[in-house]
């Protein structure tokens, strides 16, 4: 069964269903839910799969053949996209790869990032409107996201109004003086000024936060993970 394996799969990259389904714009619980009652999945949702996720054999996937698994032997890298079902995606864009320390921090660089050299910049088709990318520390996120790896993010002007509760957000917050730099998904929390910060690595409690204390804040619509050369 199709949906078996797609199941086998997210198991084996350490995702979760979530951020699986989010990534391709799915509404949340369709994978999941075709995966435990083995239902089938669509066309459509099965290329979009196999478009996304490169490292996934289309022949194991769709007749259990092979292995599940394409191995090129060379170093390569790992793209998911976080999108919006409002996001529009541009056929070319050059997206800013930005030096967290050595712009000091995400409110100077979301201030004025014209302001700034980047490093480099990254350039994937068909990816929804970025404003920049930078490294990403700590492991709160793992195993979605790793240290070392890149996300790539849309700037979130209006903090007040401008949350999609659930999504995933690069933050700073500000810590008794000190800038906290973090991805977290965003949820509603029981306080209407506060909001609840949530990792996708379980060992990390979830923690509330004013969100007086958010001084900079942007969406993530990818990340990039380096897979070393076996």
């Amino acid at each position: 069964m199709v949906s078996a394996r797609v199941g086998q799969y997210i198991e084996a990259k350490g995702i979760s269903y979530y951020a699986f389904e989010n990534s391709l714009g799915a509404s949340r619980g369709s994978i999941s839910k075709a995966v435990k009652d083995g239902k089938s999945i669509g066309s459509n949702m099965l290329e979009k799969i196999l478009l996304l996720y490169t490292d996934l054999n289309p022949t194991w996937l769709l007749t259990g053949e092979g292995e599940m698994l394409v191995d090129n032997g060379w170093q390569d890298s790992n793209i998911n996209t976080y999108r919006l079902k409002t996001d529009t995606t541009i056929e070319s864009q050059q997206i800013p790869l930005y030096d967290l320390e050595a712009v000091a921090g995400l409110v100077p660089l979301f201030s004025d990032n014209k302001a700034f050299t980047p490093v480099d910049h990254i350039m994937i088709p068909h990816l929804p409107k970025c404003d920049g990318a930078v490294y990403v520390t700590g492991d709160s996120m793992y195993p979605l996201l790793k240290s070392g790896d890149i996300v790539m993010y849309k700037e979130i002007n209006d903090i007040q109004n401008g949350i999609f509760w659930g999504e995933m957000y690069l933050l700073s917050i500000d810590m008794a003086g000190e800038e906290y730099i973090t991805v977290k998904y965003i949820q509603k929390a029981k306080d209407s000024r506060c909001i609840k910060l949530v990792s996708e690595n379980k060992h990390h409690q979830d923690k509330e936060v004013e969100l007086a204390q958010v001084r900079a804040l942007a969406l993530v619509k990818a990340s990039i993970r380096i897979n070393a050369m076996k």
